[in-house]
């Protein structure tokens, strides 16, 4: 019996238009010029809110007895 072979397509990532750095350019340098500021933020820092305390998950149910 002859054994099948399965040929590996190998895909080829292009970047899209729309996500190259001349199009990126383009629309910081349009941002700026209406005014827009770059704000540079500091490593470390994060955006995320802590709007509670520490939650604990309880993974089981406890059965008293």
């Amino acid at each position: 019996m002859a054994s099948a072979k399965r040929a590996k397509s190998k895909l080829v990532k292009e970047q899209p238009d729309d996500i190259s750095r001349d199009n990126v350019d383009t629309h910081i340098a349009a941002f700026l010029a209406e005014g827009g500021k770059i704000q540079e933020i500091p490593l470390g820092v994060s955006g995320q809110v802590a709007t509670s305390g520490p939650r604990h998950i309880t993974l089981g149910k406890r059965h008293s007895g």
